[in-house]
């Protein structure tokens, strides 16, 4: 039996074993809240730690933001400042330029003043067109499908000839077709194709200019606009002009011409002048006419099929009505009979749409 020393007397007391338990239960208790409060307290300061620098944290934080956010009101005051005075320095030039303007007027008479004030029109009328020529889509790239679409049937059609990239410094050209005979190259042909809506009378005058830099034999532009008095193909100075439904047509006379040519020149037979005469003749009227002649039979012949084509469409659309409008006839006569006559065969190729109704008030007849 255990037993403790009395604080007062100085004796032994001896203690039962279930006051021993409850003391013991009472020290453990005790020390388990103490403990407790220990855990609590420490738990607290290390809250109040955290809570702390949380604080300061976020305190570093805003600093930073209103450091920055002062820094970009600042440069957004800055850039403001900046583009009002940019304004300003434009209102001050461009009133000095229209008080100098100004001033340039009224030392003119009215017509320099009405001449004046037309050219400025006329160059913002022409600054609205180039704006919406360029919204409505690039000439350039129109042009170079076309330009596209003419060599791959150049290529197709003239196999033998040999088709080059047109050189450094010559820029009118966009074809160069070589032209072969007998094995050998016996002239060239330099085009240009153009794609606008108006006729220009400098572009010949230019592929003239750039054939003679390559030394092309002969030169054509391929445009959708012609000149007022060319109909279908002309020569202007020393130049082939001609529509993209022409130009295979023209192509095969200029190389006609051309190994023509070759071949008279490489004859024994056949004298210098011999050989002018024919040149002479091919760039003449008469042969011009000729020619003339044979796009205007093609274009009567084009026309005349054309118009066979249309008559040949509409009377087979009429046909096909008149066949469909009996088919229908026949179709339903043959439904309202069944309808009645319950035994009715079944014909091939008639079908009876009243039957596949169902809402047809014969049918109660069967």
């Amino acid at each position: 039996m255990d037993s403790v020393k009395c604080p007062h007397c100085g004796k032994q007391v001896e203690l039962s074993e279930a006051i021993v338990h409850e003391l013991q239960a009472q020290v453990r208790d005790e020390e388990s809240k103490k403990l407790k409060a220990e855990f609590e307290r420490e738990k607290a300061e290390e809250q109040a730690k955290n809570e702390k620098r949380l604080r300061e944290e976020f305190e570093i934080q805003n600093k930073e933001r209103a450091t920055e956010l002062m820094e970009a009101k600042k440069k957004e005051l800055e850039l403001s400042e900046k583009l009002e005075k940019e304004k300003e320095e434009r209102g001050k030039n461009e009133e000095k330029i229209k008080e100098e303007t100004l001033k340039e007027a009224s030392e003119k008479s009215r017509l320099d003043k009405l001449e004046y004030e037309k050219k400025i029109s006329d160059m913002q009328k022409a600054l609205e067109d180039a704006q919406r020529k360029g919204r409505q889509g690039s000439q350039q790239l129109q042009g170079e499908v076309l330009e596209l679409d003419l060599e791959e049937k150049l290529i197709k059609l003239f196999p033998n000839d040999e088709f080059v990239p047109i050189p450094k410094g010559v820029e009118g050209g966009d074809i160069w077709q070589k032209v072969r005979f007998n094995g050998s190259t016996v002239g060239s042909i330099l085009w240009e194709t153009k794609r606008t809506k108006a006729w220009s009378n400098s572009w010949t005058t230019k592929l003239k200019h750039d054939a003679g830099k390559i030394s092309a034999t002969e030169s054509i532009i391929v445009s959708i606009t012609l000149p007022n008095e060319t109909a279908n193909f002309d020569r202007k100075d020393g130049v082939w002009i001609t529509t993209y439904e022409h130009a295979i047509s023209i192509c095969r006379y200029v190389r006609f011409l051309i190994t023509t040519v070759a071949s008279v020149k490489s004859s024994v037979n056949h004298t210098e002048e011999e050989w002018g005469q024919i040149r002479d003749y091919m760039m003449s009227d008469s042969f011009k006419h000729r020619m003339q002649a044979h796009f205007d039979g093609i274009k009567s012949l084009r026309d005349s099929l054309d118009a066979e084509k249309r008559s040949t469409v509409l009377r087979w659309k009429k046909s096909e009505s008149q066949i469909e409008k009996l088919d229908n006839n026949t179709t339903n006569f043959y439904g309202e009979l069944k309808a009645i006559v319950k035994n009715l065969p079944e014909v091939d190729g008639v079908d009876s749409p009243l039957l596949e109704d169902g809402n047809d008030e014969n049918q109660t007849l069967l």
